[in-house]
């Protein structure tokens, strides 16, 4: 069985520019790792046509699923769900369901063109509800269109990933070393080419004791981690101090 993929497309010059710190990735791969959808790519576009559709084909016809974050909301520069329409090749249009939405949380007086613009969705999509604001997200294809602010983007995310084909969870193992990275390096590269569904990393750190690097083994399989853990531990323990913690 392959492996479910899925990458994230952030979109918005305010994520670029640095005036709006990203708060969704992390949350996003979390979420992906529990469910065993894993998260293999993550690219940040600006609020420009082009930019948005060729990233968006790119990711789409590479991976699983995409999630798209940002650019769905009443101003000039959401442009997210025309661009969506665009590279899918169908038409855009207010969505009478969307509109009902919008008015569980907005009176019809208050609803001005601006806000309309959030009902706009491309033919053939499904909404997706939000519980925060009610402004829906969609998808399309393999395609999940979310809002950029965290908590809306949250809701809509517990509504995605119930929509989602998951797959198995990947679990990891941290091993924690008083060891320099550079000193574990050629260990650890010549244990990894004897396995392969194990994935190893090292993570070097700095406290008060001085420098270490901790061990992070991850897969699919418990036995399997257990296993290669055991011969980290017992190939490390003699240039420093291992300890193997809980497989999570």
């Amino acid at each position: 069985m392959n492996d479910i993929t899925a990458a994230i497309l952030v979109i918005g010059d305010e994520i670029l520019s640095g005036r709006t710190k990203d708060k969704n990735i992390g949350y996003i791969a979390d979420c992906l790792t529990n469910v065993g959808v894993y998260l293999s790519e993550v690219r940040i576009v600006p609020d420009k046509e082009e930019k948005i559709i060729q990233a968006l084909d790119s990711l789409r016809n590479e991976y699983t699923y995409v999630l798209t974050t940002g650019g769905i909301g009443p101003t000039h520069d959401d442009i997210t769900a025309d661009c969506v329409a665009k590279a899918f090749g169908v038409e855009i249009s207010e969505n009478k369901e969307a509109i009902d939405m919008l008015l569980e949380r907005i009176p019809l007086e208050d609803l001005n063109e601006s806000r309309r613009r959030m009902a706009r969705i491309p033919h053939g999509a499904t909404l997706i509800e939000n519980s925060v604001s009610k402004a829906p997200g969609f998808n399309i294809g393999n395609v999940f269109v979310m809002a950029g602010v965290p908590s809306v983007m949250q809701a809509m995310l517990d509504v995605v990933i119930t929509r989602m084909e998951t797959g198995q969870k990947l679990l990891s193992c941290n091993i924690h070393t008083n060891i320099k990275e550079g000193d574990l390096a050629e260990i650890l590269r010549d244990i990894q080419k004897e396995t392969t569904s194990v994935i190893i990393g090292s993570y070097p750190y700095y406290n008060e004791s001085g420098y270490g690097a901790n061990v992070v083994c991850r897969g699919k399989n418990v036995d399997d981690i257990k296993s290669v853990a055991t011969i980290i531990k017992e190939k490390l323990s003699n240039i420093g101090n291992v300890e193997i913690g809980e497989i999570i």
